[in-house]
């Protein structure tokens, strides 16, 4: 790390340490993945750009399962009055919560197969673009 000038050495155990000490900014430290695909153009597998909405497709299977289950017991079982009262709340918030999940998931992906052909498309306008101004 580089030496920091006199005037910025602080004792560490002051409050005042965090304000005078050179703040790191995101380009030194936080470089996230999406500002990194900006720059580079390297091809992306499948799986990383339908890995969200996979997960959250089977997130949301898992929920509605959980759902379904708790329902059947709840309508099958002779529980007391009060445990009857809670699975009939819960199972159906489970399956409307799995079910929502699934169908966000499952829009999901049209969007991003829209994005990759107008992503293809302004690159190769782009391209015919610098070619007719490059002569």
């Amino acid at each position: 790390m580089e030496a920091l000038p006199k005037a910025l050495e602080v004792d560490e155990k002051s409050p005042e340490s965090k304000d005078l000490l050179p703040s790191q900014t995101a380009s030194s430290l936080c470089i996230s993945s999406r500002s990194e695909s900006v720059w580079t153009e390297a091809p992306r597998s499948n799986w990383e750009i339908y890995r969200k909405p996979i997960v959250i497709m089977s997130v949301g299977g898992a929920i509605l399962l959980f759902g379904v289950a708790i329902t059947c017991l709840a309508y099958t079982l002779t529980l007391g009055d009060m445990s009857l009262k809670v699975l009939k709340m819960t199972g159906p918030a489970f399956l409307s919560l799995g079910l929502m999940m699934m169908v966000c998931g499952l829009v999901w992906v049209p969007i991003i197969k829209k994005k990759q052909k107008q992503r293809q498309k302004s690159m190769f306008f782009q391209s015919i673009r610098s070619f007719f101004l490059n002569r």
